[in-house]
């Protein structure tokens, strides 16, 4: 019942803004008719694009990305990727070593480019200036607030010898199309204004839309991509109704038609020789696989389909509802790259966390220029409980992104999260912050709020902001709200600043009748306390140091019994907690058991004592 109501929902247009509360959303309906050549590697198109404009203000411009456009000696993505080179990381250049120094060297016929060829606005021309990746559009009439215009566009492109996430014969993959940013799409506008970031590396913003994309191309190539493929029996390579004859019109080229509501870009990748399997999971959802067995065994790709049946009743219960009705691996050109209902794979390795981009890029779709963290950390985190589930633990295992967060700190190059994704001075730093600092601050939350409380968070988070952009702010208020506890500092701390934590057990002493033990803040991050004491006879005890800042408690996540204290008051570097056991009845004593707290040095956690 709640798919139908999503799928109503999707397919409604306006009143579907009606329905998301607390922030309003721009919407878009995009009409596109693209022809590809595949021997010169160019398309031709049209596209119609109806926009609301739900904001409260007047607009007198609009944006659209040209990313096609970056692929071009001298571009700012050539001339970033070059600087990179020139920055050491110990004894490796900065540099993403798929774009190197490579775009530089691009001839003619292996640029990319997107030019467009007219714009109208409601039937009429509007002047527009083409910025490298951005398309400046100055409207003869404004747009007002609550009124719908529709933009026509004639454009032309010239896909890029792969280079970064879209292209074309990647040498090693040999895949012919990996047709990603591959067409004009506007720039999101929200309550802070215009995004026409210009692209440089990374990331990307789009606006909630539905999408009918008619490809024409060579009849030998199968299509891969987001969408729901509409004439199927006149396509086959998989894709018919079981038992249908495949009818396919005459000529040397198929036109295949897709449609995909309620997603924010439109992605597909195309090849001769794709093999095509499909998965049906249930009546509303149908895996797709297209693969080549170049960069691993067809079995290897294969299984791919086999975890992801396995994994999606946990993803589900854990992370919330997929909604769409089908999602597509695809062998792409480079690395891994999400898109709404589907990914591109360099290999099969990457499948889980692409996936797992559909509920954080996918659905929630935070801003990642901005949010880098709150899309590829949570998504990492999501993919480290998922593989600790397939592998038959229960919850987050991957102590290898605490580490890699530390090694972040040690380095010297840590830049805060708030940090704009493609400002970061390094990349090392870039995807250290994004992806293992973002994963920890899920982790970690699980240690301030409890385990469980930090769960229901993450399904009020999704249950809530869902196909509305949210930011930092709105998913601190989600746990404030889900938990009763003051959640401000932690997110000033650990994504506003690079403060880092580290507590130490400082002295034990027998006094008055009980064993006393004094904790030293020596780090400048203030966090609750869990200290645990394990005594001669095999008997445990926890105590418990809420944070004053919290104004609360996290509930007993175990049967260990529990003291609770007064709050440890942010501004006093000790806190001395007692037991009435013996010292000489205690075996250890240690800070943080559960190794969630991201405490820099662990070697002054604990303290083991003799037996006498």
């Amino acid at each position: 019942m709640k798919r139908l109501i999503f799928l109503l929902f999707a397919a409604s247009g306006l009143s579907a803004l009606q329905a998301q509360p607390d922030r309003w959303q721009q919407r878009v309906k995009y009409d596109m008719d693209v022809d590809m050549n595949v021997n010169t590697n160019r398309l031709t198109g049209r596209q119609k694009l109806e926009y609301w404009n739900n904001s409260p203000d007047t607009l007198h411009r609009v944006f659209y990305h040209l990313y096609w456009n970056a692929f071009q000696p001298g571009s700012m993505m050539d001339t970033r990727s070059r600087r990179q080179g020139t920055i050491l990381n110990g004894q490796n250049p900065d540099w993403d070593v798929r774009v190197k120094d490579r775009i530089a060297n691009l001839k003619p016929d292996e640029i990319g480019y997107q030019k467009v060829l007219s714009l109208k606005m409601n039937g009429q021309p509007v002047s527009y200036e083409v910025l490298e990746t951005i398309l400046e559009v100055k409207l003869n009439k404004p747009i007002l607030p609550g009124s719908k215009v529709v933009f026509d566009m004639e454009f032309e492109a010239q896909v890029p010898l792969q280079v970064r996430r879209s292209g074309r014969d990647n040498p090693s993959t040999k895949v012919r199309y990996s047709m990603s940013q591959w067409y004009p799409k506007i720039c999101e506008y929200d309550y802070d204004g215009w995004h026409p970031n210009p692209y440089i590396a990374r990331e990307f913003y789009g606006v909630w839309g539905d999408f009918n994309v008619n490809i024409t191309l060579d009849k030998k190539y199968i299509i891969g991509g987001t969408g729901y493929l509409q004439n199927a029996n006149q396509i086959g390579y998989g894709y018919e109704t079981p038992g249908a004859k495949v009818t396919r019109p005459a000529g040397d080229k198929l036109t295949w038609k897709f449609t995909a509501p309620n997603v924010h870009d439109f992605v597909w990748a195309a090849d001769p020789e794709f093999i095509h399997k499909t998965q049906k999971v249930r009546d509303d959802l149908t895996l797709h696989l297209f693969y080549k067995p170049t960069t691993a065994s067809a079995v290897e790709w294969e299984d791919i389909l086999v975890q992801a049946v396995k994994a999606l009743p946990y993803m589900e219960k854990n992370f919330g509802a997929y909604p769409w009705k089908q999602y597509s691996f695809i062998h792409g050109g480079d690395g891994g790259m999400e898109y709404p209902m589907a990914t591109l794979l360099y290999g099969p390795g990457a499948w889980l966390h692409e996936w797992l981009h559909s509920w954080y890029q996918g659905m929630l779709a935070t801003d990642e220029s901005q949010y880098a963290w709150m899309d590829e950390g949570f998504t990492q985190y999501a993919e480290s409980r998922v593989e600790g589930w397939l592998a038959g633990n229960n919850g987050f295992t991957s102590a290898d992104i605490y580490r890699g967060y530390f090694s972040l700190v040690r380095s010297g190059r840590e830049e805060p999260l708030t940090t704009h994704a493609d400002h970061f001075n390094t990349n090392s730093a870039y995807s250290s912050a994004a992806y293992l600092k973002g994963a920890v601050f899920i982790e970690q939350l699980g240690y301030i709020l409890g385990a469980q409380q930090r769960d229901k968070v993450l399904m009020n988070y999704y249950n809530l902001w869902r196909f509305k952009h949210p930011n930092a702010g709105d998913f601190i208020r989600v746990a404030e709200k889900t938990t009763g506890i003051e959640l401000d500092w932690y997110k000033d701390y650990w994504v506003n600043s690079t403060k880092t934590i580290d507590y130490a057990i400082d002295s034990l002493w027998e006094e008055g009748g009980k064993t006393n033990i004094r904790i030293r803040r020596k780090g400048m991050i203030p966090m609750p306390i869990d200290f645990q004491l394990s005594f001669h006879d095999g008997t445990k005890e926890i105590h418990y140091v809420p944070l004053d800042l919290m104004y609360g408690a996290k509930p007993a996540e175990n049967d260990i019994p529990r003291t609770v204290y007064p709050a440890w008051k942010w501004t006093s570097e000790t806190y001395t907690i007692s037991t009435k056991r013996r010292l000489m009845d205690i075996q250890a004593g240690e800070i943080d058991p559960s190794q969630r707290l991201a405490d820099l040095d662990r070697r002054n956690n604990k303290i083991e004592l003799r037996k006498p």
